[in-house]
């Protein structure tokens, strides 16, 4: 006879207001989004006369959207915007984790100094650096120049170097729970230290290097200070140039801006939703291993 007996779910007052509290936070979050999404479907006049009105029936209207396609060249800014995030995302991986990796597993002189310089590293945020990096990379003349894919790359240089301290230190907490045999089992085989990192840290670490890609996207994607300096023509801008310039130039025509709101923010949302528990696990399981 099966004595086991059934398990209940305790749910304490304490965890209820918790609770409560996080759907409140939630929606808090989640309420903007979905009010600009619906008002980017009614004209000017239905937003003044109630912009908390469903786009319903005569409502309804694709005018902010044929507005912007028309009137901004608003592919060229996400194709800029995904040449350079996606460039900052992948060299950051690469840079990062093998940098990661070499710190983590390797002893040599100068590496507390060089551990010390990358928590530094995340004390500077970029806009004490602008100036001097602009007069570097113009020496270089890479900055306004008549090629596309040259000033692409006076924006992405900057970002990979703001995105390195962060990743480096995230990965060297991963890399550091894998047990070591696995590696000197790979290294009595035959295989070299590119081998080793590629074939058998990359994959066990996936999760923190999909994390480390996700945030280095992400802020570059949205890093409008940085662009704002070395991105000048039309050709050249990224995606937050133009919404800027659509904000400066449609002022008070809120059905524009919530519309160019909208195509920004919901391809970085869709990555988000499709790769969240990549993210979420990358940050977390650093932690508990070992």
């Amino acid at each position: 006879m099966n004595n086991t007996k059934s398990k209940k779910l305790h749910i304490s007052p304490g965890m209820v207001v918790v609770y409560l509290l996080l759907i409140l936070w939630s929606l808090t979050t989640i309420f903007p989004l979905v009010w600009s999404v619906l008002n980017s479907f009614k004209n000017k006049k239905m937003i003044y006369s109630n912009s908390f009105s469903l786009p319903i029936g005569d409502a309804f209207s694709l005018d902010n959207y044929r507005n912007i396609f028309a009137n901004y060249n608003i592919l060229s800014a996400y194709r800029n915007s995904f040449v350079i995030s996606g460039t900052v995302a992948l060299v950051v991986i690469l840079f990062a984790g093998m940098a990661a990796y070499v710190l983590t597993r390797y002893d040599f002189v100068g590496k507390s100094i060089l551990n010390a310089l990358l928590y530094a590293g995340m004390m500077f945020p970029i806009f004490s650096t602008i100036i001097p990096v602009l007069r570097m990379q113009a020496s270089w003349g890479i900055v306004n120049t008549s090629s596309v894919p040259v000033n692409l790359l006076s924006v992405i240089l900057p970002q990979i170097a703001g995105n390195l301290s962060f990743a480096i230190i995230v990965l060297s907490s991963y890399i550091r729970t894998l047990p070591i045999e696995l590696e000197e089992a790979a290294h009595m085989e035959g295989c070299n230290i590119f081998q080793i990192f590629f074939r058998i840290v990359m994959p066990l670490c996936r999760p923190s290097f999909v994390t480390v890609g996700i945030f280095s996207f992400l802020w570059s994607y949205n890093d409008l200070f940085t662009q704002m300096f070395f991105l000048r023509t039309k050709d050249n801008w990224a995606i937050t140039i133009l919404l800027n310039n659509i904000a400066s130039k449609e002022g008070v025509n809120y059905g524009a801006l919530f519309g160019s709101v909208t195509l920004i923010v919901i391809p970085v949302l869709i990555i988000y939703l499709v790769l969240n528990k990549q993210i979420i696990k990358g940050m977390t399981v650093g932690a508990v291993k070992g």
